[in-house]
């Protein structure tokens, strides 16, 4: 029989009758994992959550947790912001990123930077090698030139506005949606200039793992790489996982990489030393 959700006594029972019922996309509460590096307790989790193709998901991260990000299915395309929670007008930023390090490519042992000269998070863990600071993620009209449809309602969600979504459960509103990374599908500049794409699809379960060295805001778009040169609409789901962890020690390898990340450190513990 199907149920007449016109009638608001069965629509409520009905909702009702979904608990517990899983999805292949959707948050764990309470967060639940059962593959955590060794070390790290289920007390210590904070957040497990598969991301569809074509969503997005927010969270604020104190600091020291980790971020394990996961391609589930080889296609994912992780488009990145981050906040410092506490005074969100400080946030990633890609120039800087990659001036500062004079390296334009993020992998292990790499920083991202906010405005104000110091690390939002670093990379501390990557078996992808595949990321991009070049190019931003998709919006409206280029996401309607391609597919021909891109509202954040229809079948082909284009990332910023996947971005503003997860900002706004913040309080921030679109101006305040700045410039991204993209993680697991990657560019190259080439001698002439030109951007070749790297987009695979990969194999599946490649990671990432950030960790957070001040109090973020992370917001998290899963939708195709602007410069994919597919016609259909191509990304598979995105698996986040956060957890509790201890503030990076002065003998870090991230810490110490470089004389300018070490700066950027050093700017963060002044920071939480007032």
């Amino acid at each position: 029989m199907t149920t007449n959700l016109a009638d608001p006594m069965a629509a409520r029972d009905h909702a009702r009758a979904m608990a517990g019922t899983r999805a292949d996309a959707m948050p764990v509460l309470p967060p639940v994992a059962d593959d955590l590096p060794d070390g790290v307790s289920a007390d210590d989790l904070v957040w497990e959550e598969v991301i569809a193709a074509g969503g997005y998901a927010t969270r604020r991260l104190s600091r020291g947790s980790r971020l394990r990000l996961i391609d589930l299915e080889g296609d994912a395309c992780a488009s990145l912001l981050i906040y410092n929670a506490d005074m969100p007008t400080e946030r990633l930023n890609v120039a800087d990123t990659v001036k500062v390090q004079w390296n334009a490519y993020l992998g292990e042992n790499k920083l991202l930077l906010s405005d104000m000269g110091r690390v939002l998070m670093s990379i501390v863990h990557d078996d992808a090698g595949t990321h991009d600071t070049f190019c931003g993620t998709s919006n409206a009209a280029t996401n309607t030139a391609k597919y021909g449809e891109g509202r954040n309602s229809g079948a082909f969600p284009n990332g910023r506005d996947r971005l503003l979504l997860g900002s706004a459960k913040h309080g921030l509103q679109r101006r305040d949606v700045h410039p991204c990374v993209n993680l697991f599908k990657g560019t190259r500049i080439e001698k002439d200039g030109t951007i070749t794409p790297q987009i695979g699809p990969f194999d599946p379960g490649r990671s990432v793992i950030l960790r957070a060295e001040m109090d973020v805001i992370v917001v998290i778009a899963n939708c195709p790489h602007v410069m994919d040169p597919r016609g259909d609409y191509a990304v598979t789901r995105l698996r986040a996982t956060a957890w509790r962890g201890p503030v990076t020690p002065e003998d870090d390898a991230a810490r110490n990489a470089s004389p300018e990340g070490l700066r950027a450190f050093e700017n963060v513990e002044d920071y939480y030393r007032r």
